[in-house]
């Protein structure tokens, strides 16, 4: 578990904590469970579908639970929560559940076993059922964004962020984390979301999130953001990221994901955009590959929480007594 207040550096464009931030938070108390359960370094394989329920302000408390949900040969499902609250109202609220792969990797960066786990408790029989019946639809998911092509026959509006890979973007094991990546392509989905609405966004959904290759530092990053549909309120931008050595010539795709940002007033309340209408058959088929994505999540059972059984439930860290 990670607990903390949230300071004012931690705070996005809008106000409040940023997909990006959240998602840093998620993979680096992640990344310690992997860690604890393999006794390996552990890098980070796909990020699940992430609803952000509402968001985080300056000043919060902020806990993140990470919960084995499910053991494959090599790999390990973590589950984080995200709970929020006013800390002098002392009542948490959920904001965020997120599911993470890690994989365990040896010295050599090849791929190592990791003890296999069993649930005991019936909250974590039903997260591991939960866990298992997901791996299909993800594996759906993947397939359907693999199979997509992102050309210059493609009109959608886009934008593109170009930096080097610093020394400060490293995790402990010397490559650029996830968390990090995670950030940027938050950071590029906001530009073009953005621009588009002509207004201040939010992301309100992450899913998808496919890592490839590690990145390291002084490679040339290249994050590029384009819009693919739009609703009333939101539009669904599909963000790749990808690295260049400078003394090589091809860049590589490092990760792809999904973002959903939606546009909001100064209140924070969703705001209308203008619609977004393909032009071209690229235009029309990454429309309908949005549509497709929507229906497939819509197949994803949220995990269990510890509410929805109170016999079982996870004792709660706001409760303490306030001094009289």
């Amino acid at each position: 578990m990670h607990r903390f207040l949230v300071k004012p550096a931690d705070a996005g464009i809008a106000g409040a904590v940023d997909g990006g931030k959240l998602l840093e938070w998620i993979d680096k108390v992640a990344y310690a469970a992997a860690a604890q359960w393999s006794g390996r370094y552990c890098v980070t394989a796909y990020v699940g579908n992430i609803h952000l329920d509402r968001p985080i302000a300056v000043g919060e408390l902020v806990e993140l639970h990470a919960n084995l949900v499910h053991t494959g040969r090599t790999s390990m499902h973590i589950l984080v929560s995200v709970y929020s609250t006013d800390p002098t109202r002392q009542k948490p609220v959920q904001t965020a559940q997120c599911l993470t792969i890690f994989v365990a990797v040896d010295e050599a960066r090849r791929t190592v076993e990791v003890p296999q786990w069993e649930p005991a408790t019936i909250l974590e029989l039903r997260r591991h059922r939960q866990a298992r019946a997901r791996i299909s639809v993800r594996k759906r998911i993947e397939e359907a964004m693999a199979a997509q092509r992102y050309t210059a026959a493609g009109t959608a509006p886009s934008a593109t962020l170009r930096f080097l890979a610093a020394p400060s973007d490293i995790n402990w094991g010397g490559k650029v984390h996830g968390g990090r990546t995670m950030g940027w392509i938050d950071e590029a989905a906001y530009v073009c979301g953005a621009d588009w609405a002509g207004q201040h966004v939010i992301t309100s959904y992450f899913g998808g999130i496919r890592f490839y290759r590690p990145i390291v530092i002084g490679h040339i990053v290249e994050v590029t953001a384009r819009l693919i549909h739009t609703g009333p309120h939101s539009m669904h931008i599909s963000v790749h990221v990808t690295a260049t050595d400078p003394h090589a010539d091809e860049p590589a795709l490092a990760a792809h994901g999904l973002a959903v940002v939606v546009a909001v007033d100064a209140a924070g309340k969703a705001r209308p955009i203008q619609q977004w209408t393909p032009v071209s058959d690229e235009d029309r088929s990454l429309a309908a590959h949005a549509r497709h994505l929507v229906d497939l999540r819509a197949e994803v059972e949220p995990f269990a929480t510890a509410a929805d059984l109170p016999a079982d439930a996870e004792p709660s860290h706001f409760r303490a007594p306030i001094p009289g």
